[in-house]
């Protein structure tokens, strides 16, 4: 356990990250935003209704969007 690194031993620990790895992290964040919305629209838009289950006479559960 002698050649365990403390926290103070570590360059990144306490702010002291270089910018390039802080660029780095905010636009892996970004990213993972940005095609999370996408998904979320996509998903949002193109929701097919395979299953639903009834007829025009008796049309069973409302599928209409609500905004």
């Amino acid at each position: 356990m002698k050649n365990e690194p403390t926290l103070e031993d570590i360059e990144d620990y306490n702010d002291n990250e270089s910018p390039q790895k802080r660029r780095t992290v905010k636009v892996v964040v970004a990213i993972c935003l940005i095609v999370g919305a996408i998904l979320a629209i996509l998903k949002y838009n193109y929701n097919s209704n395979d299953d639903y289950v009834g007829s025009p006479e008796k049309p069973g559960i409302n599928t209409t969007k609500n905004f």
